[in-house]
């Protein structure tokens, strides 16, 4: 059963993105790469996935789960040495759920160089201690290119629900 949220409450009060802005920086160590000396595909979701609950939480605080990944795109390797470094944007929010981007860099470490790596998108699920629903506060959308972020969030949205409605 959902939790039953009073709408006036200030914890569904409108929030601006940058207020849980994430970004997470760590070094690649031997231990998370693959026999080329890059990073594991598998540590770099285990990251993004980290960084989008962050994201996620300190948007709505309220436990997360996460409930789907959009658009995971490896563009470039990250070699161990180099730093990884994880910038994770609510993008959208919906009733009890909300879209974070993560995006990926890679940061070599004596130059500081970065390049964009990977990108993903991810939906998360906002739950009380029970397992049930809660209402995520609505995301304070101030610009065109903010508007244009949560349309397209809406888009996957639509599509995510409905390859599952077909599967279903």
């Amino acid at each position: 059963m959902a939790n039953s949220v009073d709408p006036s409450s200030p914890s569904l009060a409108p929030k601006r993105s940058s207020d849980s802005e994430t970004e997470m920086v760590q070094v690649v160590l031997p231990n998370d790469a693959n026999p080329l000396g890059f990073i594991l595909g598998g540590t770099v979701m285990h990251l993004i996935d980290i960084a989008g609950a962050i994201a996620s939480f300190r948007h709505a605080r309220s436990r997360v789960v996460t409930a789907a990944v959009d658009d995971l795109v490896f563009l470039h390797p990250i070699k161990v040495g180099d730093l990884i470094v994880l910038k994770a944007t609510v993008t959208c929010t919906f009733r009890t759920s909300l879209e974070v981007r993560v995006d990926v860099y890679s940061e070599e470490a004596l130059t500081g160089v970065r390049q964009r790596t990977s990108r993903a998108f991810l939906t998360f699920v906002t739950v009380d201690e029970a397992g049930g629903r809660v209402e995520v506060p609505p995301l304070l959308v101030e610009t065109p290119a903010q508007e244009k972020v949560c349309v397209d969030a809406r888009a996957r949205r639509d599509l995510r629900l409905k390859r599952r409605a077909d599967t279903v």
